[in-house]
């Protein structure tokens, strides 16, 4: 009879396989006995009420015991966090989560009166702070606060708003704990025969299977159970939505859209241009579909054939560590300094947890912080390329945290995701480039071809689709119209068809993707993997190219932080994304791709 593989329990994992969370606490006694230091320091924001315009040593005062509180709240939620993530059904952890979210909730309470106060400050007041050296340090955040007198409110509003901070996030927390916990998707036999739990890690692998049947059941399967419960997710969905509109009218923002880009101080255009660029090209897209449809040797296309290997290749055994090897050695032309580190980080440093386990958040992310090592969540898959992709990937993430962290004060390590994207990618351009030039024979030039065709089909123009969709939900909300399952379900088909083209074979099923993406409920931060790959393109190109010059200014970068705004930063780096070219040359180079993948096909 043919194996069974089941997903093992947190229990059963080797501790050489999880990450080391020693460096944020021992224990957790010792998170306990933190979380009671950091409590008792809440009452310590009263001493500067209604002394912020005395003078700017007092205001100096705040930011650094705002920073001293921050700095361990960090810590503490990082480790809350991080245990949760090891299995979303664990009720201590979940309870910590909640326990460090009422205290977090508390603290923006006792804060919120600052941004308000500091607004009132005199113009010609707070002028002469700007330039006193007494706030040198500090400068550039009060700038960014300023930024927001037309959107902070009263202190008595703001407090109203700080005490919504535990409900606020219900509508995520609830579409976590059914995707991640509750919802089952049964067994599945493999193309071997094997019996696999059919999972969030598993689902891609399966669509993956070159035998058809396999990814047709595999996907008929897993969303016959959103089927199941597609009234209650798009009751969520529905719910952050509302949300999201809520505190931009709460705050003034023209749209949710436009107060979501102000944080960043990202133009409208920059993202209405990214759609527009894409719709462009959308052509290309749908020829590439056709190129696969040939390759694959099918009548028509769905959604589960745009997965299959093309080529043998797609089928590999890549276990961690030479994933790891692979990585670094791709990454060398950062120099020393970064792989160095990454390596050491990824071995024996233990910053990633490496393997699905039965609870475990699925997907992939980097969770840094400024005092702990970046650590990193995966659900590493030997039997896929992709998921050395991902590491590459979070790995980029976490270098960006560690050389920022090292580099810069706490108050300016954090950067946004904006830019956080652009080193995630850049890592995996990198990659692939290695693997490129590696390739022993056409097929499996093809092959790797083919791979950043989906790379950049799948971050640029599946993120934008994504990104398209935000847009028109919240227009949709925000004219007062309801977010019913039936409308949900009809936007998305709408972009579905769109994006894929007339002579895609379209399931049914395939609109309530629009349902079940976790992004979704953190609005308009999937443009920014779109923006990314495009920037990631043009400076992986100019390390590549260039020479000590052009690697220092990326690594600078890295180092950089949150010193900047964004768009700022990419222009120290070397590339200029209020400007159209970076996208068009990410698609002009898709084009190229899809070009050269039909001759060798």
């Amino acid at each position: 009879m043919p194996a069974t593989k089941r997903v093992p329990t947190r229990a059963e994992v080797k501790v050489e396989d999880t990450w080391d969370l020693g460096p944020l606490y021992k224990s957790d006694a010792g998170w306990h006995a933190a979380y009671k230091k950091l409590e008792k320091m809440v009452p310590g924001f009263e001493k500067f009420r209604g002394k912020l315009g005395t003078s700017a040593k007092v205001l100096r005062a705040c930011y650094e015991f705002e920073t001293e509180f921050e700095l361990l709240g960090e810590r503490l939620g990082s480790y809350a966090h991080l245990k949760a993530s090891e299995d979303v059904a664990n009720s201590t952890y979940q309870g910590m989560v909640a326990q460090y979210t009422w205290l977090a909730t508390r603290a923006g309470e006792a804060a919120s009166y600052i941004a308000p106060e500091i607004q009132a400050i005199p113009e010609k007041q707070i002028k002469a702070y700007l330039n006193d050296p007494v706030l040198k340090e500090y400068k550039f955040s009060l700038q960014k606060l300023l930024r927001y007198r037309p959107h902070i409110l009263s202190e008595k509003e703001e407090r109203l708003l700080a005490m919504q901070g535990e409900v606020a996030g219900t509508a995520s927390k609830v579409f976590g704990q059914l995707n991640d916990a509750d919802l089952k998707f049964g067994m599945i036999a493999d193309e071997r025969g094997r019996k696999v739990e059919l999972s969030h890690g598993s689902f891609r692998s399966l669509l993956e299977s070159p035998k058809r049947s396999v990814r047709k059941e595999a996907f008929h399967q897993f969303y016959k159970v959103y089927e199941d419960h597609a009234n209650t997710v798009a009751a969520t969905l529905s719910g952050s939505v509302l949300q999201d509109v809520y505190y931009a009218r709460a705050r003034s923002y023209p749209s949710a859209r436009e107060g979501s880009l102000f944080h960043d101080n990202i133009p409208v255009a920059v993202y209405d241009s990214l759609i527009k660029a894409v719709h462009g090209n959308l052509k290309t897209v749908h020829r590439y579909l056709d190129v696969r449809k040939k390759a694959l040797k099918l009548k028509d296309i769905h959604i589960y054939d745009t997965y299959a290997p093309l080529f043998e290749q797609g089928r590999v055994n890549i276990p961690w560590d030479k994933a790891v090897k692979t990585i670094c050695d791709a990454l060398e032309p950062l120099g020393n300094g970064y792989v160095n580190v990454l390596s050491g980080g990824l071995n024996g440093g233990r910053w990633a947890d490496r393997y699905e386990n039965k609870g475990k958040r699925s997907g992939a992310f980097s969770s840094g912080g400024y005092e702990g090592p970046p650590y990193i969540l995966m659900n590493y898959r030997p039997d896929t390329i992709d998921s050395m992709f991902t590491l590459a990937h979070e790995a980029g993430h976490s270098m960006h945290t560690y050389f920022s962290a090292k580099n810069q004060p706490f108050h300016y390590y954090g950067y946004t995701i904006f830019v956080a994207e652009v080193a995630s990618t850049f890592n995996e351009q990198l990659l692939n480039k290695y693997l490129l030039d590696r390739a022993k024979d056409k097929k499996s030039r093809a092959f790797l071809i083919n791979k950043e065709i989906d790379e950049i089909r799948g971050t640029l123009v599946r993120q934008t689709m994504f990104a398209e969709y935000e847009k028109v939900l919240h227009a949709i909300a925000e004219a007062g119209e309801p977010l019913t399952l039936e409308r949900i379900r009809e936007e998305y088909g709408k972009l579905l068809k769109l994006y894929f083209g007339p002579r895609f074979a379209m399931d049914e099923q395939l609109s309530l993707e629009g349902l079940r993406i976790p992004h979704f409920y953190h609005a308009f931060y999937v443009y920014k993997y779109a923006t990314g790959i495009s920037a990631a393109i043009a400076l992986s190109q100019r390390v590549l190219n260039g020479g000590a010059k052009e690697r220092d200014q990326y690594l600078n970068f890295l180092k950089s932080g949150g010193s900047k705004f964004p768009l700022d930063l990419l222009r120290d780096a070397g590339v200029d994304m209020e400007r159209p070219e970076p996208v068009a040359t990410a698609m002009k180079r898709f084009a190229e791709l899809v070009d050269e993948l039909e001759e060798l096909i």
